[in-house]
């Protein structure tokens, strides 16, 4: 069982009172407190955490934490006698903590990965495109111009024609021509 170090005992801060000039001991736990609270409580907080969780280390992990939690503020922690309760609730809010974390890493692992090609689909595709740019480049140089623009930029025909600076007519007689054409080409035997 994991012992918290204890870390030599600070004297408690002594402030004086205006009225009487006497001097009272501020209240705090102490670390002493702290390692006799984990050495008589260790076990019922573990409890306390494996009915909030459902794996071991998970439950270990969380009453530790509370344990330094706790350990660093011991000094707000001013009746000792509060100090398992504070303790149980650190405890509680740890275990909500850890599932609202395993929730969030369920729902992003719910979301199916997308499908990958394979290496055979690559290498068609591949092909397919290197036939296409050879298709592409045996068009005439304004009916190649219309079908980059019209369907690699996605441009529509009037943008097409205005930045090739031709009539829309034009536009859909090249690019009606480039289409057959390279039906043609790509429907031939290489």
């Amino acid at each position: 069982m994991p012992v918290i170090a204890p870390m030599p005992a600070a004297r408690p801060a002594r402030m004086t009172n205006e009225r009487d000039g006497a001097e009272e001991v501020a209240a705090g736990t102490t670390v002493d407190h702290l390692t006799e609270t984990y050495r008589a409580h260790y076990r019922s907080l573990l409890g306390l955490a494996a009915l909030l969780l459902d794996d071991t280390a998970s439950c270990e992990d969380v009453v530790q934490e509370a344990f330094i939690r706790v350990h660093s503020a011991r000094k707000r922690v001013r009746d000792p006698e509060k100090t398992l309760a504070y303790l149980r609730q650190t405890v509680v809010n740890l275990s909500r903590s850890a599932l609202r974390r395993r929730i969030l890493g369920l729902k992003l692992l719910s979301k199916p990965m997308p499908d990958m090609a394979s290496a055979e689909e690559g290498a068609y595709d591949q092909l397919e495109r290197d036939s296409l740019i050879k298709a592409m480049k045996g068009l005439q140089r304004r009916q190649r111009e219309v079908l980059v623009l019209r369907y690699f930029a996605d441009m529509t025909e009037a943008q097409v024609a205005e930045t090739l600076g031709i009539s829309l007519g034009s536009v859909k007689a090249y690019g009606s021509r480039g289409i057959a054409a390279l039906r043609v080409a790509m429907e031939a035997p290489a």
